[in-house]
């Protein structure tokens, strides 16, 4: 029997942002973004979210915003081992000015989907949307994005504050990654050139290191 393998995906993004890593060695479960509670803290929303989890020493693959709440799972359950992609084990790993920005000038609060359609080309390049399909993907996730969702997300990252990251947490980051930049974290795996998007267009590369290391 294949053992379980649970993911949690990215900001405004859904399951179908893994569709490109071979997950035949595992029995994948995705974890679908649940809606917050008024003023919810990232790390209360993570453990609403791993109550869909029920085996205690659990493996979880997290991306990019979903790797935080892995983390905080991880935190609060020892014997879970976490797999973060293109994320941050802690909050000291994000640049200062993205939390000065997101916290004290929320310009994100102002935004609407014609907004997210018309820098499109500016996102997809800071994303790394590298191929024609990465295009279409990531403007596929915008149209369907649930806004307040989107700014409670921008709203809670801001706002946490996880310092310290611990042992059951294993990290993926690519040198290209424009949104959390690498000279910030301290990554277990390195993949040279990848973007924040590289679960898409380096997908082998990772998978690889999943069957490794899940």
């Amino acid at each position: 029997m294949k053992k379980k393998v649970y993911f949690i995906s990215g900001l405004g993004a859904d399951r179908t942002v893994f569709k490109n890593l071979d997950l035949s060695f595992c029995e994948p479960v995705f974890l679908d973004w649940i809606t917050p509670l008024k003023k919810e803290s990232l790390q209360h929303y993570a453990l609403r979210l791993a109550e869909g989890i029920k085996e205690p020493d659990a493996t979880i693959v997290g991306l990019s915003m979903g790797g935080m709440m892995a983390c905080e799972i991880a935190k609060a359950n020892p014997a879970m081992k976490v797999v973060i992609v293109s994320s941050n084990r802690c909050a000291k790993e994000f640049p200062k000015y993205t939390r000065l920005l997101s916290k004290y000038f929320p310009v994100y609060q102002l935004t609407t989907k014609m907004i997210m359609r018309i820098i499109f080309p500016v996102s997809s390049w800071f994303l790394g949307a590298e191929t024609k399909a990465d295009r279409k993907h990531l403007f596929g996730v915008i149209d369907r994005t649930d806004l307040s969702f989107v700014k409670w997300c921008i709203w809670a990252i801001s706002r946490w504050h996880s310092q310290e990251p611990k042992p059951n947490v294993i990290h993926i980051h690519g040198t290209a990654d424009r949104l959390l930049p690498f000279h910030y974290v301290h990554p277990d795996y390195t993949i040279k050139g990848g973007g924040h998007l590289m679960i898409m267009n380096r997908a082998k590369e990772i998978s690889d290191l999943l069957k490794k290391r899940c």
